[in-house]
């Protein structure tokens, strides 16, 4: 049977809920909200790990640090069935492509937009003082 696997940081703040009290009780409850998620699109928890990486800081500094992870992994064929599975929420949504405009599209468009809008503000100040000229 082949397997994906996933790779996950650790938390490492806890979570808090109605009736959960205290810092161990709140990162066991971040934990188990990160389990569950990942087990119900079929990821099965196989075990943590804590491995060393090499942090820059500053220009040539460079740091050891210990990163906290864990390891999950699931058959091939889970991954195609929980894809297939309809997120929460969506089961009746309806996926629309709406066109954009063309000359409006994009962060081109955005800027073009407040440069149309710009010159309007302008075009009325200025046609204000004429009147106010004559």
């Amino acid at each position: 049977m082949q397997y994906e696997y996933k790779v996950v940081p650790a938390p490492i703040k806890g979570r808090s809920e109605k009736g959960v009290r205290g810092a161990e009780a709140k990162f066991a409850n971040e934990l188990n909200i990160l389990m569950n998620e990942l087990g119900a699109d079929g990821w099965e928890y196989i075990r943590s790990d804590t491995l060393p990486c090499e942090e820059r800081t500053g220009l040539t500094t460079k740091v050891m640090s210990y990163q906290n992870l864990l390891v999950f992994r699931r058959s091939s064929m889970a991954a195609m069935a929980a894809t297939e599975r309809p997120r929460r929420g969506l089961q009746n949504a309806e996926i629309v492509a709406v066109p954009a405009q063309h000359q409006y599209a994009g962060i081109v468009g955005v800027l073009r937009a407040r440069k149309d809008n710009l010159r309007k503000v302008t075009t009325t100040y200025t046609d204000s003082l004429d009147i106010a000229a004559e």
